[in-house]
Formats: C-alpha cells, sequence, structure tokens
C-alpha cells in the first residue's frame, strides 16, 4: 500500500513538472504591462497647465477672426490605468469623442469615463473653462493614484469641422516614482467624422467615419486645407501642456485661476510661419483691339486667392497681354 502511494504522488509530481514546462514554454518571460505598472506607495499631486499658441503669426492661413474668432472649448482630462483610451490616433472615435471634436458637448464623453470608472479602469476626471482666444491658458490640479496613473486629454479647436488636440495615455509614473515635470507640445488631430477641409467649414459627414489622424503641414495634401503650409516640414506647436509635481496636497494649495499663469511658466515665443500668395488660373484671352496686322493686343486676368503674410512669396502679375492673331480680332467703334 505504501508502494503503491508513493508510485502516484511521484507520477502526479512528473505530471506538475511538465505543465509547468508547458506553461512557461507558451507564456514567454513575465515582463511590466507596456511599463505602465506603477509600484509608487503613494498618490501623487499635480498641476497641469494648457497653453495655447493659436496665432496668426504661426497660422496665418485662414485664421479665424470672427463669428467665431479662433478660441479653445474646455479641456477635458481623465486619470487611468492601461485598459481605457480617452482616444487613440489609428483608431475610430467613439460617439463621446465625436460629440467633443465637432460639437464641444462633453455629455456623452463624461458618460463613457464614468462607465469606465465603474469597471475602475478611470481614476478622476478634470476639466477646465474654455479659452476665448487662440493664445491662452487654463490650468486644472489632479491627484494621480498608483493604480491610475495615466492621464488622457482633449481640447476642441473652434471653429474647426472635428479637430482637436490631446494627450493620449501619458504615464506620469516611473516605476515606483512619480515624474517631476512634462511638457509636451500638441498638434491638432482630426477625429475622422467630419470631411470639411477648413476652420469655417459647414458641417459634411464623413461616411463611413475614418480613424482619428493627425494633420501636418501637407496632409491632407490639398491646398483649400487651413493648415496646408507645403515650405514647413511640420507645424508650430499650436498648443502645449505642462504637468508639474506639487510637493502639497490640492487641499493645501492656493487655487488658480484659468488664464492666468504661475510664475514658473512663461508663454512660448515661435517665429511667425510665411504663408505664400496663391492665385487663381488666368481667364480666358479676351477679344483683340486694335488693327490684327499690327498694334493689336488682347489680356487676360486671374485674382488673388490668398493674399502673402509673414514675408511669404509675394503675388505675381495678375493681368498680361498678348499680340493679337487674326481670327480674334474685334474693330473699334
Amino acid at each position: 500500500m505504501m508502494s503503491s502511494l508513493h508510485l502516484t504522488c511521484g507520477w502526479l509530481q512528473q505530471l506538475l513538472v511538465v505543465l509547468m514546462r508547458l506553461c512557461l514554454t507558451f507564456a514567454g518571460p513575465l515582463q511590466p504591462l507596456d511599463g505602465t505598472e506603477c509600484t509608487a506607495k503613494t498618490p501623487a499631486s499635480y498641476i497641469l497647465v494648457f497653453t495655447g499658441h493659436w496665432s496668426p503669426q504661426a497660422f496665418p492661413k485662414q485664421y479665424p477672426l470672427f463669428r467665431p474668432p479662433a478660441q479653445w472649448s474646455k479641456l477635458i482630462a481623465v486619470s487611468h490605468n492601461r485598459h481605457f483610451r480617452l482616444w487613440e490616433e489609428g483608431a475610430p472615435a467613439s460617439a463621446g469623442v465625436q460629440n467633443f471634436a465637432e460639437l464641444g458637448v462633453t455629455v456623452e464623453l463624461m458618460k463613457e469615463a464614468k462607465e469606465a470608472r465603474k469597471k475602475r479602469m478611470v481614476g478622476a476626471m478634470y476639466r477646465t473653462a474654455g479659452i476665448p482666444n487662440g493664445i491662452g491658458h487654463s490650468s486644472t490640479e489632479m491627484l494621480m493614484q498608483p493604480r491610475s496613473s495615466l492621464v488622457s486629454l482633449m481640447v476642441k479647436m473652434i471653429p474647426s469641422p472635428d479637430w482637436f488636440v490631446g494627450v493620449d495615455s501619458l504615464n506620469l509614473c516611473n516605476g515606483n516614482e512619480w515624474k517631476e515635470e512634462v511638457t509636451i507640445d500638441l498638434q491638432p488631430y482630426d477625429a475622422g467624422t467630419d470631411s470639411g477641409f477648413t476652420f469655417s467649414s459647414p458641417n459634411f459627414p464623413t461616411s463611413p467615419p475614418e480613424n482619428i489622424t493627425k494633420i501636418t503641414s501637407q496632409m491632407p495634401n490639398h491646398p483649400a486645407n487651413s493648415f496646408y503650409y507645403p515650405r514647413l516640414k511640420e507645424l508650430p506647436p499650436i498648443a502645449s501642456i505642462k504637468i508639474t509635481r506639487q510637493s502639497r496636497s490640492p487641499a493645501r494649495q492656493t487655487p488658480m485661476s484659468n488664464h492666468i499663469l504661475p510664475n514658473s511658466i512663461s508663454p512660448q515665443r515661435f517665429s511667425a510661419t510665411p504663408l505664400d500668395c496663391e492665385v487663381s488660373l488666368w481667364s480666358s484671352w479676351g477679344l483683340c483691339l486694335g488693327p490684327c496686322s499690327r498694334g493689336g493686343v488682347r489680356h487676360r486676368t486671374r485674382y488673388i486667392l490668398l493674399r502673402p503674410a509673414n514675408a511669404g512669396t509675394p503675388c505675381p502679375e495678375l493681368e498680361e497681354q498678348a499680340e493679337c492673331v487674326p481670327h480674334s480680332c474685334m474693330k473699334r467703334q
């Protein structure tokens, strides 16, 4: 009986070893999940400052001056873990992202975040007031927890079809330590739900919707696009964020007003973006005036589509004349 028991235990032990080897073979080496696991022992308090750099000097093409002028919507920020995405480049926009990018409405976006919070994927949600100009500042305080060390945010550009700036899953934790300061320059994104080319384009739904894409100086590759600057390798930053860790808890901080920069932050200066003149195609040649054999001339014209700015290429001649040809003459009365 005793020997039979020993044989059974030995067989089970060998089977367990084989199963463990198989598990290790298929699972591979144990690694941190996307480097997002935060092992900090305590939460961290941060202040987030959003700065808009949307000026007519940096972005002179079709710059919105009225009805409405260039401005920024309220900022929406969410702290979360790796299982949640507020938005993602190359992925389709959710209903909440679409409503926010097109209309600046936050109801659906906040609803999505609240549903994720019930599943412990989202930690907290933050917002700031809108900025009534293209250049300005807004801020909010954030309390980051180790279990939700990522932050994502969005700000809509007004006016625009469905354009926004934002940050996707920025990790403020590095292993067991919180980062002291992070500064990021922001570029515009297209939510892929409206096909308008210019800031003030009428509503033109994209059907079927496309994925979220970054807008560059040459993409979309169309002269009518408000961000089309073929002379530039890349667009200057249209906005930026600075996230700074605070030494005290948010409850003990002096409240900061939107649009007022703390002393440690100064506005950035960017060089003016040159805007070249754009003209229409030539019109058809007009009829000749004067004798066809000698002295007669004909004219054609073109007009300015976009005036130059910031030392851009000046406009060419808008009128041209040439010698008459016999079959297009008109005698003076």
